[in-house]
């Protein structure tokens, strides 16, 4: 028995699946070690799949040159939407790593195996919320729609505007330092007081070693009332996905 399959069907698959399987390499918690490199390849394999209809209308050039050219900008559309959905759900991480900053925990950084790089301990812990809180919710699922989306406004044989790009990805970095401040605050407003209470007390009374009473203080206030930033966490993380389709629907051209 003699299997045939469709050229153009076949490489409109493959194309798609590089846009997918490139914005997968980014964002976590899918970038991460926990899911082997496998999983990734059939899950971008099976999300393409279903977006066999709609590719199905697209009309892609056969020619060699035409198609390197096309799978390299297939890899450049993933990655800008990639690194812009990884930038708003770092927010999370980073507003704990604030926390750290202000809470003395900093200097407990220690190397993540999972994610490649250093983590503090809340820093760590919020992300650890957040991804619980996207996949509990559904936010997953609406992330990854919004990718699919993505090739009824951006077609394979197309692409995107370099300045729409440059202008998403500085407003992905501005919305990234306003959201993690946001959730924050509440801790860091605290510990800014803590602070002032501190550097009062060294002035009333200078026989004391300030910086004897000053990092245990911090650390159990810190550890007292962390949980002034949870509260926040949904709506931030619901807030944020919505940021996220936003970001990939201005860089396929579909609007916010």
């Amino acid at each position: 028995m003699a299997i045939t399959l469709a050229g153009d069907a076949l490489v409109t698959f493959l194309l798609a699946s590089v846009r997918i399987i490139t914005w997968i390499a980014i964002v976590p918690p899918f970038s991460t070690r926990a899911i082997p490199a496998m999983a990734k390849v059939v899950l971008a394999l099976g999300l393409a799949l279903a977006m066999a209809p709609v590719l199905g209308t697209q009309r892609v050039d056969m020619g060699t040159a035409a198609l390197v050219m096309n799978v390299l900008t297939q890899v450049l559309i993933g990655a800008a939407m990639g690194f812009v959905t990884y930038l708003l759900f770092m927010a999370v991480t980073m507003a704990g790593s604030l926390v750290d900053m202000f809470g003395g925990f900093a200097m407990a950084a220690a190397f993540d195996p999972m994610t490649m790089n250093m983590n503090t301990v809340f820093g760590k812990f919020h992300q650890m919320l957040a991804t619980m809180l996207l996949f509990a919710t559904g936010g997953h699922l609406l992330v990854i729609g919004g990718l699919l989306s993505t090739f009824r406004f951006l077609p394979l044989g197309s692409a995107p505007e370099s300045s729409t790009i440059t202008d998403v990805i500085t407003t992905a970095f501005s919305l990234f330092f306003t959201v993690a401040v946001q959730i924050a605050l509440p801790m860091i407003a605290v510990l800014f007081i803590a602070d002032l209470g501190l550097a009062l007390l060294t002035k009333v009374a200078p026989q004391l070693n300030a910086i004897n009473v000053m990092f245990p203080a911090k650390i159990g206030l810190t550890l007292l009332l962390i949980g002034l930033s949870f509260p926040v966490l949904p709506h931030a993380m619901a807030m944020l996905v919505d940021l996220a389709n936003e970001a990939m629907f201005e860089i396929s051209g579909g609007g916010g």
